[in-house]
């Protein structure tokens, strides 16, 4: 990520374009004083829109940042928001990260500190009326120090999600105690870690039945007083390249609320400057494998050898750096089927300048770098952006993408015109081969722009729809419900592991119908800093019925049901088959279903 502004490399001979490639598209755009704004218009054949509600539904959540003169690399960071039902009363819950107070100067290296309430974590509450009230004194979730991101799993089976807050300067785990509290039991558990971190996943990266744990850190910093001044002598943030990379810490379960750190024995332990993590198993051997999006250096891809032990392998499967062979700001990332060819692929955002790389899984091991000729080039080059998630907005059988925008140079503007610190998200229609930009379809915010960061998914009100939550570095949440057409079908899947982590994270699951396969991996890991919600949610277009769908869990059980309708969300136990059937808002009789195969 580069915090100061990045030099203007005009030339009028690249204009051409019938050769934009990358380099030459950033030189026509700054050349010629493009700047690529948002479709002004919804295309309302699309059936797709969105309309922002957060102070509607009592969510009025302020993240601070604390800037100071200093220009400390934490304030402009931002934090992620987590999508869980912590209190099991089917209805999502948010639960969003804030900064923290340090003095101005910071010689002696104090710690952060939430002074007073304006920096506690939050935790809203989602009522049967679909409002939310904010219940952290209740829940015990007011936070310590500056936090980062959040990760979303419950690590001891027991049926209630627990939460892991990263920050700066240690990390801290929450134990859900069932009765909407929260305990801290972070030295107990010994996963304090040290140093800044940023995203974290839960994963059974042992298959033992139990989440395990990774979490990126961004590179060794403790209030360093290094001055990086812009070119006309004013104190700027630097850029990260004057820090060293930091390894990531692994923990692992061991079962009885304690982990053990096991990054270098594991083998994911490279040094870097991690910003967003994501699974998938892409070789398809079985093994869930992890993405790390890395800022500034090569992005890696840990490929599980299935004996315990991973292999950085992002430079053999193509996923390391760009098409000609450039690192990037890697921030958020999707690790997620986006073709409908039953393989896994990857996108990643970055800094304007740049465009968010695309690398489609190939099947081989391998990923073809795929941003120009899927319009990403095109649609991205101008922007910037964190949080980034993969849904199908209006339930035509598609991913489409949406991100959370904004620069990361507050003053950006003035050394390029044409650059923006603040942007509006940016939602992209997936139209099969290409992109298309269907921002607009966003509503009122489409035309407001913040410093996004965090960005998670989930269907807050049952509808059958997927919902957003952003967040904006020193500046609000925003959630974004899903109004689009309900003419298309759906179906949601929940899974109860029994062998596997109760969670069922790491578990696929694929949906056949007449026309289409789909397929998704059960994890709430993704985007920058954030967690979404473990349901899988797949979109049916005008198909009102499914063949099949079929369970891959962890412990490498198989198992297939066929739900008798669709519109509905399926809740499926390993070994049991399905266990619960719901119509969202009211419960429906639940129908005869083909028995687990």
């Amino acid at each position: 990520m580069r915090y100061k502004p990045a030099l203007n490399v005009a030339s009028a001979r690249l204009c051409n374009p019938s050769a934009w490639k990358a380099a030459a598209l950033v030189a026509c755009i700054l050349c010629n004083g493009i700047q690529m704004t948002h479709s002004q218009s919804c295309d309302q054949s699309l059936g797709i829109h969105f309309t922002e509600k957060a102070a509607a539904y009592g969510v009025n959540f302020h993240h601070r940042a604390n800037h100071t003169s200093m220009s400390y690399p934490l304030e402009v960071m931002g934090s992620g928001v987590a999508l869980l039902d912590y209190d099991n009363d089917g209805r999502l819950d948010i639960f969003l990260v804030n900064g923290a107070a340090f003095p101005d100067p910071n010689p002696s290296k104090q710690a952060p500190q939430k002074s007073g309430p304006e920096y506690w974590n939050r935790l809203y509450h989602q009522k049967s009326d679909g409002s939310f009230e904010d219940v952290t004194a209740k829940a015990g979730l007011a936070g310590e120090g500056y936090g980062m991101g959040v990760a979303v799993g419950d690590y001891d089976n027991d049926g209630n999600e627990d939460l892991f807050v990263t920050g700066f300067p240690h990390n801290h785990l929450y134990h859900n105690n069932g009765n909407g509290t929260f305990t801290d039991v972070t030295d107990a558990a010994g996963v304090a870690g040290e140093g800044w971190s940023t995203s974290a996943a839960w994963v059974d990266l042992d298959q033992d039945g139990f989440l395990d744990l990774v979490v990126l850190r961004y590179f060794k910093w403790d209030f360093d007083d290094k001055d990086c001044p812009t070119p006309d002598g004013v104190r700027s943030y630097c850029d990260p390249k004057v820090f060293p990379a930091i390894e990531p810490l692994v923990y692992r379960n061991d079962k009885h609320g304690h982990f053990v750190e096991v990054a270098r024995k594991i083998g994911i332990d490279k040094p870097s400057k991690g910003l967003g993590i994501a699974i998938a198993d892409y070789n398809r051997d079985g093994k869930i494998d992890v993405y790390v999006a890395n800022d500034g250096m090569d992005e890696f891809l840990y490929r599980n050898k299935g004996n315990g032990t991973f292999e950085e392998t992002g430079v053999s499967a193509n996923v390391a750096t760009d098409e000609n062979g450039r690192n990037f700001a890697g921030m958020g990332v999707v690790f997620e089927d986006l073709n409908n060819d039953g393989l896994p692929d990857i996108v990643v955002t970055d800094l304007a300048q740049q465009t968010y790389p695309l690398f489609l899984n190939q099947g081989n091991g391998t990923f073809d770098y795929a941003s120009s000729t899927a319009g990403l080039t095109r649609l991205t080059m101008s922007h910037s952006a964190w949080g980034i998630q993969a849904l199908d907005a209006g339930n035509r059988g598609v991913r489409d993408l949406i991100a959370a925008q904004g620069h990361v140079n507050v003053d950006i503007q003035k050394d390029n015109p044409q650059l923006n610190y603040l942007e509006p998200p940016l939602l992209l229609r997936n139209a099969g081969r290409v992109y298309q930009d269907a921002s607009a379809c966003l509503g009122d915010i489409s035309k407001q722009p913040f410093a996004g960061r965090g960005l998670a998914t989930g269907d807050l009100d049952n509808d059958g729809l997927v919902d957003v939550v952003m967040t904006g570095n020193d500046g609000q949440a925003y959630i974004l419900h899903n109004e689009s057409s309900k003419a298309r079908h759906w179906i949601t899947i929940q899974l109860v592991g029994v062998q596997s982590n109760r969670d069922g994270i790491g578990a696929e699951v694929r949906v056949t119908t007449a026309k289409t396969k789909q397929f998704a991996t059960v994890s709430t890991s993704g985007s920058y800093e954030s967690s979404s919600d473990k349901r899988v949610h797949f979109g049916l277009g005008d198909e009102d019925s499914v063949k099949s769908v079929e369970i891959r869990w962890p412990s490498g059980a198989k198992q297939t049901i066929v739900p008798p309708s669709t519109d509905r969300f399926y809740t499926v136990t390993e070994g049991k088959g399905v266990t619960a059937v719901s119509c969202g808002k009211h419960p429906c009789a639940t129908q005869p279903v083909h028995p687990s195969a």
